[in-house]
């Protein structure tokens, strides 16, 4: 899966949220200050070279959507992380954020039903 730069993700979640746009529709969506359209309009062709993004031609303008679904993109970004930061080991994952904190006790305890439901899974 292709990397995005911040600016392509966020166009990109811009997109996944109005599922389709013309380069005004996706500057409304940015908080003040927004950048400029011809930015957007940049960066929303990087993205169709990049084929994540495909438009429809209407007169001059051209209407954006998606070509990739949102939990397309979280897997493929997911994946690489845990393959390039812990060896594609879930144990890796799990040792780091258990060290560092980061869960408290009820997410500990969703996170054990999961695994519990995945073996019983794996076991069947």
């Amino acid at each position: 899966m292709t990397e995005l730069t911040k600016a392509e993700e966020k166009i990109m979640k811009i997109l996944w949220d109005i599922e389709q746009g013309f380069i005004k529709d996706i500057q409304e969506q940015y908080p003040d200050p927004k950048p400029p359209y011809n930015s957007i309009s940049t960066i929303v062709r990087v993205l169709v070279q990049k084929n994540i993004v495909d438009y429809h031609v209407y007169g001059n303008s051209h209407q954006y959507y998606p070509l990739i679904s949102k939990e397309e993109y979280r897997k493929g970004q997911l994946s690489r992380l845990v393959s390039d930061y812990y060896n594609n080991s879930l144990k890796q994952v799990v040792n780091f954020f258990s060290e560092s904190k980061k869960l408290d006790e009820k997410e500990l305890d969703e996170v054990m039903k999961m695994l519990e439901k995945l073996k019983s899974q794996k076991n069947e």
